[in-house]
């Protein structure tokens, strides 16, 4: 297999992270035996990738990094070649069509929500299979994409089995928690019109405060939206309820779930919401809107709340009300829906029924 992808290994976000889950679930799948990942943006240092995988430098440059992945292509005759990231579609296509390799092409959220350019349309058409994270994404694609239904499946992300249940008290001790209701969330600051929804969570304080409630909100990243958050939580008088961690450690982010009372990403672009397994993975109650791909992640609301933006105001006091009462058996059913197991034999499956059909082919074309 060779991987065009955006980052993977040492790299940062819920993309790359998708990236790392599906190629180790490649290599330990046992069907593919080797695999070169070739990313475009330079990544964090990489302490460990699994066997049979091969992480090659980063090459920002377009042309280079075209070059690069023909060489690689034409050195090693992959039988698969994995699409990441959209803009890589067409040179996906193109080596798959130089070397006889099966296409698969992986779409996560935003990028197949608005208008495809007929470049990219044409090239994604020629996939084997397309992976979408989520029912909505599928949908999206299958309205766009001239592509057999069969060949666009959905195959949820997974979530890593450090997000478990600990020790909460000591979690809460360790980020200076007292007897006050946390909310959390952990999002990039995205300035994109504050679709992340920081800021439906901000506007609700000062009623929940009035109310009786003793919340903080802790948020849980970086990026170009800080200062206008910022701003609106010192226009509404709730600065000191507010509290921006940064950028947490991903080692100290189960803590930090576990010692949160409730996760809340009222978010109206999310692609799936990785971020919804792993607060409820560690027993954490979620909430979030029942828009994109975070109904699947929230089970429709079996797992987590899931509503509408209109009834988000409502819903939030209501999940504050019951935060207390953490279901015991939440972690275990993220696990047994989302966990690595059935992730992997997700992705196995998938990648028999490619390389099953490209033999059938083959055959076919020998008699």
């Amino acid at each position: 297999m060779l991987a065009l992808v955006t980052d993977a290994f040492g790299g940062h976000g819920g993309i790359a992270q998708y990236n790392r889950d599906f190629l180790s679930a490649v290599a330990q799948s046992g069907l593919v035996h080797s695999a070169i990942v070739l990313p475009r943006i330079a990544p964090g240092a990489v302490n460990s990738v699994p066997n049979g995988l091969v992480q090659m430098n980063a090459i920002k440059a377009r042309l280079a990094y075209a070059l690069r992945a023909l060489v690689a292509a034409l050195r090693t005759k992959p039988t698969i070649i994995f699409n990441g990231h959209i803009y890589h579609t067409p040179l996906s296509a193109l080596l798959a069509r130089i070397v006889g390799a099966k296409l698969i092409s992986q779409l996560h959220g935003t990028e197949i929500w608005q208008p495809v350019p007929s470049k990219l349309r044409a090239a994604l058409e020629k996939s084997d299979l397309v992976l979408t994270v989520s029912r909505h994404t599928r949908a999206q694609a299958l309205a766009q994409l001239k592509i057999a239904p069969e060949k666009v499946v959905v195959v949820n992300n997974t979530v890593r089995a450090a997000f478990c249940p600990g020790d909460r008290e000591a979690a809460r001790r360790r980020f200076g928690l007292g007897g006050e209701i946390a909310l959390l969330t952990v999002s990039r600051l995205d300035a994109r019109h504050g679709y992340k929804g920081h800021d439906r969570v901000i506007q609700q304080l000062p009623r929940l405060l009035a109310k009786g409630y003793r919340a903080i909100y802790l948020i849980a990243g970086i990026g170009p939206d800080h200062e206008r958050l910022a701003d609106l939580a010192d226009g509404l008088g709730v600065s000191s309820h507010v509290r921006f961690l940064g950028k947490v450690d991903d080692a100290d982010l189960p803590d930090l779930y576990r010692a949160s009372d409730l996760f809340a990403l009222p978010s109206t672009g999310e692609g799936f919401g990785i971020a919804f397994l792993e607060a409820m993975a560690c027993g954490t109650p979620a909430i979030g809107l029942a828009v994109g791909g975070a109904p699947d992640a929230l089970a429709d609301g079996d797992l987590g709340a899931c509503v509408s933006e209109h009834q988000f105001p409502e819903a939030l006091e209501d999940a504050i009300r019951t935060c207390g009462q953490r279901p015991k058996r939440l972690a275990q059913e993220i696990d047994r829906r989302f966990g690595r197991k059935s992730f992997v034999n997700a992705i196995a499956a998938q990648i028999a029924l490619v390389l099953d059909a490209g033999q059938r082919a083959a055959s076919n074309t020998a008699i």
